[in-house]
């Protein structure tokens, strides 16, 4: 049985972090959504996501296949309702399709908003992502389900004994090193996956996760509930923020209430605000509605999209929002949105030209050897650029 991590309209509600992946491709908790339903259901999986990313994300349709909505976290609940899925019925929450098992016929014409003529109505309540914010808003819930699915019937590999470790919900992977620094899951599990470095000094409060060939440099402060990796290195002082795979935040500075995307670039003493001066509710970007959105929310900092940069002491308002490939440099405080392919900050942006933002992605590229940054990368780039042509007018 194929699993098929299907788009619904949350992939534009979670733009800019979704301009360059499917909703199901997002990282929340340890493992992808994708990640965690493979585990739950033991399949392979693919996307059926938007025409323009399926070159790098293809569907995969076999016999029997199971379609199901990527913006869902699976639960034991949900795994179960969905593994008794005939083939032909759908599972819905009110309106919202759950899950789909369809034979090939039927999968490769797939429409989530087709009307299913056998529908078995679910009442448990799930979490799901709907706003960029959820990631870090959520990230507690799926780090310590997470932890649970990843550590069942394993047992921790030892760290140095110069370390000093609070708490029984430690886990490390072979191959985690660990040096002179203080883990504390009273509030939380923390888990060191294989490859990674705690460097001298730091100090981390659960739950924490740092995915493979991931470092933390020394004298870093971590609170949970927070994610780095895979292939990061994160310094300063960071609390409940989520920062994907090839990004880097290795100096002073402090990230609060956070996500940033792939191959992001913080650079020395950049600092975010996740708390208004008037303690007001803070609103963010929301290119679905091409207007500020209200959160709910007194603690939210900075929503960074994929192959954005910031230059040294930059400064983020609370609620700002980075699209992809945008270049944020210099004094003052840049406005709470910056469109994607922008160069420039608060003095005013200008538009990153598509050619000059590839000279650097290939570079940042170059620096990973099992990394190209190839047609495939560069064409999905360019459809992001002309799509969003409409923000830059400067």
């Amino acid at each position: 049985m194929a699993i098929i991590l299907f788009d619904d309209n949350a992939h534009h509600t979670l733009l800019p972090l979704t301009y360059t992946r499917p909703v199901a491709d997002l990282r929340i908790g340890m493992l992808t959504i994708a990640e965690k339903w493979a585990r739950h259901l033991k399949s392979a999986y693919s996307f059926q996501t938007l025409d323009y990313l399926k070159i790098k994300f293809p569907v995969n349709i076999e016999a029997d296949n199971v379609f199901i909505n990527g913006a869902i976290c699976p639960d034991e609940n949900l795994v179960e309702a969905i593994d008794k899925l005939q083939t032909g019925q759908a599972l819905k929450y009110n309106d919202q399709l759950i899950a789909v098992k369809l034979n090939a016929p039927d999968a490769e014409s797939f429409d989530a908003n087709a009307d299913f003529g056998d529908v078995i109505n679910y009442s448990n309540l799930f979490l799901s992502i709907k706003y960029p914010e959820d990631i870090f808003r959520k990230n507690d819930i799926e780090l310590r389900k997470d932890f649970q699915l990843l550590t069942k019937g394993r047992t921790s590999a030892a760290v140095s004994s110069t370390n000093v470790i609070i708490g029984d919900d430690f886990f490390a992977e072979e191959g985690a090193v660990a040096e002179c620094s203080t883990f504390n899951t009273t509030n939380g599990p923390i888990y060191l996956s294989a490859n990674t470095e705690i460097w001298e000094g730091t100090h981390i409060r659960g739950p924490f996760a740092i995915c493979e060939h991931s470092q933390v440099k020394m004298g870093t402060k971590i609170y949970g509930a927070t994610t780095v990796g895979p292939y990061c290195r994160v310094g300063g002082e960071i609390n409940n923020s989520v920062i994907w795979g090839y990004s880097s935040k290795g100096h002073e500075g402090y990230l609060g209430n956070s996500v940033l995307g792939e191959w992001c670039n913080i650079g020395a003493d950049t600092n975010n605000s996740n708390l208004k001066n008037n303690y007001a509710e803070v609103k963010l970007w929301d290119y679905s509605t091409q207007r500020f959105r209200k959160t709910g929310l007194q603690f939210c900092g900075l929503i960074m999209a994929d192959h954005a940069k910031s230059g040294i002491n930059t400064m983020f308002n609370t609620g700002t929002v980075v699209g992809v490939g945008a270049n944020v440099f210099g004094a003052g405080f840049p406005r709470n949105f910056v469109p994607d392919f922008s160069w420039g900050g608060a003095q005013g942006f200008e538009v990153y030209l598509i050619n000059k933002m590839f000279e650097t992605a290939q570079k940042v590229f170059d620096r990973r050897d099992h990394r190209d940054f190839d047609e495939i990368e560069q064409n999905l780039l360019t459809a992001i650029f002309e799509q969003t042509e409409k923000y830059r007018q400067f």
